[in-house]
């Protein structure tokens, strides 16, 4: 005998972009790449487990669904998008009780000519997104999260690691200085929202949020005197969550990308090690992979 425990389908890589255009000057515009994925949960077991598709409410319907609510409202900030995507699949269909959706940001910046920045051109300044995720449940409810991935950075000094362990089994040397990079990568959770309407009353805190916690990140990245990446990135989730009070935990994952010293010293006794690197082998496998969460105490 076997159930089926659990069930969600979806539409994954829908992609859109969207073009607003300022109301008092058509040539200032403003663009908006996203990529996509909408889930749904709720009494669909039948579609598993009878071969019945009267449930199903067709992935294409969802595509469909995304580009026609993108024309009709506003896609910024993405956790309201999210937001309004969500509830609009679990209030049109009865049997849906959950909808997930999950947006990734693509950066588009907008550069200047001759010192100005232009009405309606830009470029991909990096690989860095922005993400967010809605969960719409029946009741309205609505879950939040807003985040950036894939932000690749680097410092060439303020980095050291000491004092660990030292055993058989180690054959890593302590540094007092050292190249520090990583891909961030970061979460941030909001306080549960009640509906729909209550997300709108709090829309200018997603901006600022992800602003917010952008320019934290970078900055402490860049002035912190860091002893290890953990206490870099704790940190950076102690000031993210005292710059926003709708903001409950900060998550950050930072994989390690390791650039190892040279030494040249067979070659006419060149100095390249300690005080005197400067030439350094990028590494790619294996790395360090440091992650934590961090909340509020009550």
């Amino acid at each position: 005998m076997v159930k089926l425990s659990a069930a969600r389908y979806g539409k994954d890589n829908i992609r859109l972009l969207k073009v607003e255009r300022d109301a008092t000057n058509p040539k200032l515009q403003y663009v908006y790449e996203f990529t996509i994925r909408v889930m749904l949960e709720g009494h669909i077991a039948s579609a598993y487990t009878h071969a019945d598709n009267s449930p199903v409410v067709t992935t294409d319907s969802m595509k469909n669904t995304t580009h026609i609510l993108a024309k009709k409202n506003p896609v910024s900030p993405p956790e309201l998008f999210a937001s309004i995507l969500g509830t609009h699949f679990v209030t049109t269909y009865d049997h849906i009780q959950k909808a997930l959706v999950h947006i990734v940001q693509h950066r588009w910046t907008r550069y200047a000519v001759d010192g100005v920045p232009h009405e309606h051109s830009f470029l991909r300044d990096g690989e860095e997104v922005r993400v967010a995720d809605a969960e719409v449940d029946e009741s309205g409810e609505i879950l939040l999260s807003g985040g950036i991935a894939d932000l690749l950075v680097l410092k060439s000094t303020g980095s050291a690691f000491y004092g660990y362990i030292q055993d058989k089994y180690t054959t890593l040397p302590e540094t007092w200085d050292r190249i520090m990079s990583t891909a961030i990568d970061s979460t941030w959770t909001f306080k549960p929202f009640e509906n729909l309407e209550a997300v709108r009353s709090a829309v200018d805190n997603f901006e600022e949020g992800y602003q917010s916690a952008r320019n934290i990140t970078l900055k402490t990245f860049a002035l912190d005197d860091s002893a290890s990446v953990q206490a870099t990135l704790f940190k950076m989730c102690k000031l993210i969550l005292a710059a926003n009070s709708l903001i409950t935990d900060v998550k950050y994952a930072l994989p390690n990308k390791h650039y190892f010293e040279i030494d040249l010293s067979w070659f006419e006794g060149l100095k390249n090690t300690g005080a005197d690197a400067q030439v350094y082998a990028p590494q790619s496998n294996p790395n360090g992979l440091i992650t934590a969460t961090v909340s509020r105490d009550d």
